[in-house]
């Protein structure tokens, strides 16, 4: 018979915070909702005590707050998160724009642009969790091409601060074609190497169209939470 294997501890670790990030970066843990230990448990064959170990390492990142004898829930972004993160995720997009125009090479940008024609066609079947996926998707492809461990490490960190804003409610039809028009030509500056134009249309996209959907989806939930 062939022995077991044993699963390291550390990987086992790694496993269960990986596995949890993406549940809430991909919203099927949604941003306040309560952490059902018990299910998760079942769910991904563990016991307590590696999950709760995990769930502090969340924590940490900003992703999941601790309650005192209450468990845990998944983090809720505020106004001043949108205000004080959001220029930095503009700052990091826009240097690695530039990055990667100067360092892809052209199968690079194809893979970048597969990603992008898969996103628009969840567009236009008005798939939001599939387009909201593929979307974070391209935006980490052009920080791979980018070629800079350090920026993409900061990149995830901000990332999983302000992932809440994601899935409070759905786009609107205006703001949903506003991004995508933006999505075009940031596609496009790649596609020609324009790193100046490229770092621009990043930095605009963050800290225009992605703030204002950010602040409205913030107005949606808490206008809800009012009824």
């Amino acid at each position: 018979m062939t022995e077991p294997t044993i699963v390291p501890r550390l990987n086992l670790h790694d496993t269960i915070v990986t596995a949890l990030r993406g549940m809430i970066l991909d919203g099927a843990l949604a941003p306040g909702e309560k952490i059902a230990e018990r299910a998760l448990c079942d769910r991904l064959g563990i016991s307590r005590t590696p999950l709760r170990e995990a769930l502090k390492v969340l924590a940490s990142e900003g992703l999941v707050e601790l309650l005192p004898r209450r468990g845990a829930i998944v983090a809720q972004i505020t106004e001043a998160d949108i205000a004080n993160l959001f220029p930095i995720m503009g700052a990091l997009e826009g240097v690695a724009g530039e990055l990667a125009c100067a360092r892809a090479d052209a199968r690079d940008i194809a893979r970048v642009r597969a990603l992008h024609d898969q996103m628009m066609e969840s567009y236009a079947r008005r798939d939001e969790q599939r387009y909201l996926r593929q979307n974070r998707q391209v935006h980490e492809a052009i920080f791979t091409l980018a070629r800079n461990p350090a920026l993409f490490e900061m990149y995830q960190q901000i990332l999983a601060r302000i992932h809440a804003c994601r899935f409070i409610r759905r786009k609107d039809d205006h703001d949903w074609a506003t991004a995508i028009a933006e999505h075009d030509e940031i596609m496009d500056a790649l596609e020609q190497r324009d790193g100046a134009r490229l770092s621009h249309l990043l930095r605009n996209h963050i800290a225009g169209t992605s703030v204002r959907i950010a602040l409205a989806s913030l107005d949606g939930n808490e206008q809800r939470d009012a009824v």
